[in-house]
């Protein structure tokens, strides 16, 4: 395995000196610098860390980055599989099953050995600015996430958490059809009953419901659920009320998540989990959900992968839902596959 010492970068801020790791989440509520990841799958992975400082994330440096070629990018459903797949949850639907499933897929293509995912941040931060964008470099534990996620999981300010939940994406605003909004108050209602669980009754709102957010080659729909944590309860209550993310699983959660392991052939890891930071000693953190994000999976060959899915509702055409994992991994497969060069062309 390549040596690439521990790092995590959130923004200008940078993480070095790594102290310890864990997977258990009473961590985050002790002392110190955290960097954050859990897999869809539930595996927790939280890195103390020594020095933090603020810093740019630094310009791309030619040479650095040696992404897959574009046309060896392979997809754990094909089109075929992911058109069918959706054809399955719409009968379930139909039978009563669940009301909607976010059905996703993972691409993954070859890289080299000595692939360091913290060259690919600085293409993103270039070619895909994102709010929420990250990236945690933990060889050792099997760790190296490079993030450029729009969408907020989970942010907490002492006793207030907030969750950001996206659903409606489109290329531009005109795109945005009332099954987006449905779909939207729909996992807006499931975030609000996961976070209710551990927050003071009543103390539950939406501020924002249905705000249209533009990011690089496409618009979201977004809303804010926000509430405040009962006394007893920390980060292991709140992960434990709101993980999996709802807006990349489904409603009823138990339901969608049953569904999810029937039709996926592929763990999604990182993708759909949560990527962050937490500062215990100032009781805050941020989440992003792990969409828009790549990972280096060494179990074997080296690769690349990278998640991308929909939300499927019995409004859902097939194709449609195809085409919308299409738009969300375009941009971003382009900007990993690309050179240096390319991507100064492409975003200068």
């Amino acid at each position: 395995m390549p040596h690439h010492p521990p790092l995590a970068r959130f923004g200008d801020r940078v993480a070095t000196g790594l102290l310890d790791v864990t997977s258990d989440p009473a961590a985050l509520d002790s002392a110190g610098f955290w960097a954050v990841c859990a897999d869809f799958e539930g595996r927790l992975t939280c890195a103390r860390f020594a020095d933090v400082r603020e810093e740019p994330v630094p310009a791309p440096v030619p040479g650095a980055w040696r992404g897959p070629a574009p046309d060896h990018w392979t997809s754990s459903l094909d089109r075929a599989a992911y058109t069918t797949a959706v054809r399955a949850i719409r009968e379930h639907i139909a039978a009563g099953d669940v009301y909607q499933v976010n059905l996703c897929r993972v691409l993954g293509a070859p890289v080299a050995p000595d692939t360091d995912v913290d060259a690919l941040t600085a293409l993103l931060a270039r070619g895909n600015p994102a709010p929420y964008a990250g990236t945690i470099r933990l060889p050792e534990h099997g760790v190296e996430i490079a993030t450029a996620s729009p969408e907020l999981f989970l942010r907490r300010a002492g006793r207030i958490v907030e969750s950001g939940p996206i659903k409606g994406t489109g290329r531009t605003e005109a795109d945005l059809t009332e099954k987006d909004r449905a779909e939207n108050v729909m996992i807006v209602d499931l975030v609000r009953n996961d976070i209710g669980r551990i927050c003071e009754p009543g103390s539950v709102t939406v501020p924002d419901l249905c705000a249209v957010e533009k990011h690089p080659g496409l618009v979201h729909l977004v809303s804010t659920v926000r509430g405040e944590l009962r006394e007893d309860a920390g980060w292991p209550e709140l992960l434990a009320a709101a993980f999996p993310p709802g807006s990349v699983t489904g409603a009823p959660k138990p339901s969608a998540l049953g569904i999810i392991a029937a039709l996926e052939t592929a763990p999604r890891g990182p993708y759909c989990g949560g990527i962050g930071w937490v500062d215990a000693d100032r009781g805050t953190g941020e989440l992003a959900v792990g969409i828009r994000s790549f990972w280096i999976d060494r179990a074997g060959a080296t690769t690349l992968r990278f998640g991308t899915g929909a939300g499927i509702t019995w409004g859902s055409d097939p194709d449609r839902e195809w085409q919308e994992t299409e738009l969300k991994a375009s941009r971003l497969l382009a900007v990993a596959s690309g050179s240096y060069e390319d991507t100064e062309r492409a975003f200068a």
